[in-house]
């Protein structure tokens, strides 16, 4: 009889009780999957080829670390993915002002999910050594790693990468936030969700600026939610009118996609009050674009304080709301226009000028 060591092995409810434990923690979905996407990695190392990632170099800074988890962790056999849905809203009320008015994405209003995730995901973590009654070797990510989120969410059962390239869940519908803990632990995988888009092609002709090159294929470059907080250069002229009033990401291929309108995610239980949280405040909900023009860094800073909305920095929101200004094509806002159109910063004064010509057309 053999000496060698055998694999790991744990009692078949393992899993199970690793996907109640994040339910318990407040996550509205879990799954595991190996840690291997094959198809996915041939995919990514494509999709970089191709240049569709524009100004994002981090991702093929640590591409080798995306398309291989035994990079970021030897000696990984799993890989637990769980999903926090985001509430759809509802639009804002009409106002009584005629005030012109940015949009924001709905995940990033209210408070950053990066850290409200991330905090229950080390207790996941913590929460699996119990289950397992040893010492594990872990690392959770949520939206800041070198992991393929989506891909390790589909393999794990959450649901299916639609033609959005959003990940689409048959309850939830495409509102979710993903995290991932990496580890040594053995768990049983789950069965992959078949892709449900079927015909349907709402989200493709939705976009305002024509980034889907295909079906499940976008150009990061022409997508509102890049332009508006990836890229630090000028928004192309080309995408400005398409941009509308977007200033932090864009709702658009989501609001149109049949999984989003019923049953809506936004309807389920929330006894933690985690998605109560990520509900955006009064002031990001519709926020006025004079209001943003007039920021300087200090009330910026006080402004997007414990949210997403720091991440184009001021200088991305200022430009942002410059393109939002010239689609609005509001006369109010022409004293804001000019004197950022006189100002140091040439990227901002080039967009004041365009809205003011906008303006005046």
């Amino acid at each position: 009889m053999s000496d060698a060591p055998q694999p790991a092995q744990h009692t078949p409810d393992l899993a199970d009780r690793v996907k109640s434990l994040a339910r318990a923690l407040g996550f509205d979905l879990a799954g595991v999957s190996l840690p291997e996407a094959e198809r996915e990695t041939r995919f990514f190392r494509d999709w970089l080829a191709r240049g569709f990632a524009g100004e994002m170099q981090y991702l093929e800074r640590r591409c080798e670390e995306r398309v291989d988890p035994a990079r970021l962790l030897p000696g990984i056999r799993s890989v637990v993915v769980v999903a926090l849905a985001h509430a759809a809203g509802s639009p804002p009320p009409p106002r009584s002002e005629p005030a012109a008015r940015g949009r924001v994405a709905r995940y990033a209003g209210g408070e950053d999910y990066h850290g409200l995730m991330l905090d229950r995901l080390r207790a996941l973590a913590g929460g699996m050594r119990v289950l397992a009654g040893r010492e594990l070797t872990t690392r959770c990510y949520v939206d800041t790693g070198p992991v393929l989120e989506r891909a390790f969410a589909a393999r794990a059962g959450l649901g299916w990468i639609g033609k959005n390239t959003c990940l689409i869940d048959r309850r939830h519908g495409s509102r979710l936030l993903l995290g991932v803990v990496l580890s040594d632990l053995v768990l049983e995988p789950d069965t992959p969700e078949p892709d449900h888009c079927g015909r349907c092609r709402a989200c493709l002709d939705a976009c305002p600026t024509s980034a889907f090159e295909a079906p499940y294929l976008l150009n990061a470059t022409r997508c509102i939610s890049y332009s508006t907080i990836e890229a630090r250069g000028p928004v192309d002229a080309s995408l400005r009118e398409g941009q509308g009033e977007w200033i932090f990401g864009c709702d658009l291929c989501q609001d149109v996609c049949p999984w989003n309108r019923e049953p809506d995610g936004s309807a389920a239980p929330d006894p933690l009050g985690l998605r109560e949280r990520l509900t955006a405040s009064e002031a990001w909900s519709q926020p006025s674009l004079a209001w943003i023009l007039a920021l300087d860094e200090t009330a910026w800073a006080a402004a997007t304080r414990g949210t997403a909305l720091r991440r184009p920095k001021l200088r991305g929101l200022l430009r942002n709301a410059l393109v939002a200004a010239g689609n609005a094509a509001d006369p109010t806002l022409r004293p804001l226009l000019e004197r950022h159109a006189e100002g140091a910063d040439p990227v901002l004064a080039e967009h004041a000028r365009w809205a003011l010509g906008r303006l005046a057309g």
